[in-house]
């Protein structure tokens, strides 16, 4: 009896032992350290770039992820580049959304035809470059130059060269041509200055803002807190530097002035964009791009790499109130989020409204009683004397466009930027606000607050590949509220009544809110 009790035992123990020994490699398993969101999204996004029909490759060609930036609702949107040979297909971008669980939501592809092309130009690189720099009145710099496939209904191997100068029309131009790498035809040319318009010294005195301290009894205008942005002056590329942290005289002729204003706009876009709507800075890495003042033009622009402000016609003010500083680093939002700046008057005015959006909701975030928050463009400066250059809630009150049609892909961008900025104003404050909105089909429109409204507008840009038009835009903006905010909310309803009353029709796929 003992015997046999003392085998139960043993045999019980040898069963332990089993289990003993199995508990550890499920522990191991089950314990194994959870990779973060973004990692899975990632991750999750690489796996359907590799294996989805959706995001199907041709021979020889390669989606590459440039980049993973987080959304609202918790999703991720990563971008991807195609090549072709080892060479970059302009046009040929991709976006995958997931969530940080590591599943896909969806996926999105710039259109192009098949590629099946011969790498070896018989046009030679000089060449292309003399065809490039004819472009330009004068070329100031010749940044690069590169064989690319440029994608399309009929993809073309193509040198892609970056002058930079002065245009025929005598305004500054920072050129991306596209040149035949055969014959030499100019096959499109992109051009990164996007101009607007301004004023100074708008936000009262004293106003708080970053500056650097450099530890040997001087400060300079560079932001300490928001790597990349700083102000200086255009004439020697420098930032104003002094021996105490109290900067201009609140003159409009002032330039040390406008950097004040530049750099309390700025700071409090990157603010608005980290508070409303989660993005790391201006260039969604956690990095922003130098301004510089005293630009002698009526004008001010973003060229790609940086911006710049001139001054009103009468040169009593300089071009910095905070909708056209929010509007220029507004085009670098636009250009740093997926798909880039793109080309064509549609795509421009999109852009062109991207920028009138987002100094609406840096005017929104900062609420300054002495700019207050509105959503007018430009109404400070008087630029030539005529008051705002755009209405965004009535845009034809400046001869643009209220509605779309299929006249907007020919449309200068400054116009064809109407309808979009007249449906943010119809989706953030409605139909029947302060002022009345008119709708292009007679439909009232409720408003959901300029922050959702942002919010959806922003998640939507995420979507975004490099033939971005109106269409695109509504079906991009629907899919980013019926995300941000599900269960047939206001929201999603309000988002599709405000594009159908611009007049941009629901597109096939449109998911119902």
């Amino acid at each position: 009896m003992n015997r046999k009790r003392g085998m139960r035992v043993g045999l019980a123990l040898t069963a332990g032992l089993a289990v003993a020994l199995a508990v550890p490699a499920q522990s191991a398993q089950a314990f194994q350290p959870v990779a973060p969101p973004d990692v899975l999204a990632a991750q999750a996004a690489d796996q359907a770039v590799a294996t989805s029909p959706a995001l199907a490759k041709g021979a020889d060609q390669v989606l590459l992820r440039a980049s993973t930036t987080p959304g609202g609702a918790g999703l991720y949107y990563s971008a991807y580049q195609r090549t072709y040979r080892g060479l970059e297909v302009v046009g040929g971008d991709a976006v995958v959304v997931t969530d940080g669980k590591g599943v896909v939501r969806d996926t999105m592809t710039a259109r192009t035809d098949n590629i099946n092309l011969n790498v070896m130009p018989t046009l030679s690189k000089s060449a292309a470059e003399a065809v490039a720099r004819s472009q330009l009145s004068k070329v100031e710099q010749m940044f690069s130059r590169k064989l690319v496939v440029l994608a399309g209904d009929s993809p073309v191997l193509a040198y892609a060269i970056n002058v930079a100068g002065v245009s025929k029309e005598n305004a500054p131009a920072n050129l991306h041509v596209f040149v035949d790498a055969h014959n030499g035809a100019v096959l499109d040319v992109r051009n990164d200055v996007h101009e607007g318009t301004g004023n100074s010294f708008y936000n009262g005195n004293p106003v708080a803002i970053q500056t650097r301290n450099n530890g040997n009894g001087t400060f300079s205008t560079v932001d300490p807190t928001r790597p990349g942005i700083s102000c200086g002056q255009v004439s020697n590329r420098q930032v104003f530097t002094g021996n105490d942290d109290n900067w201009g005289n609140g003159t409009g002729t002032s330039l040390e002035t406008a950097c004040v204003d530049v750099l309390y706009d700025v700071q409090h876009e990157w603010d608005m964009l980290r508070t409303f709507l989660g993005r790391n800075g201006i260039n969604g890495q956690g990095r922003g791009f130098p301004a510089f003042v005293g630009l002698n033009q009526v004008n001010a622009f973003w060229n790609g790499r940086e911006t710049q402000f001139g001054h009103s016609q009468d040169n009593r003010r300089q071009a910095t109130p905070m909708d056209v500083v929010g509007h220029e680093f507004g085009h670098a939002i636009f250009q740093t989020t997926p798909g880039g700046a793109g080309s064509g008057n549609e795509n421009g005015g999109l852009n062109e409204s991207n920028g009138d959006i987002f100094g609406a909701l840096t005017e929104a975030f900062a609420n300054n009683p002495n700019d207050p928050p509105d959503f007018q463009v430009g109404e400070e400066v008087n630029l030539v004397g005529q008051g705002p250059i755009r209405f965004m809630y009535n845009p034809s009150l400046a001869g643009d466009p209220n509605c779309f049609s299929n006249q907007i892909p020919n449309t200068e961008v400054h116009a064809a930027a109407g309808p979009q900025n007249h449906m943010f104003y119809l989706l953030s404050q409605g139909s029947n606000a302060n002022p009345a909105s008119p709708t292009c089909n007679g439909s009232t429109v409720t408003g959901i607050g300029i922050r959702a409204a942002g919010q959806i507008y922003y998640n939507g840009l995420l979507r975004k590949t490099s033939g971005w038009n109106y269409r695109a835009a509504r079906l991009a903006t629907v899919q980013a509220a019926r995300a941000l905010f599900p269960n047939n909310s206001q929201q999603c309803r309000s988002t599709k009544a405000a594009w159908s009353a611009i007049s941009v029709p629901a597109s096939a796929g449109e998911p119902a809110c």
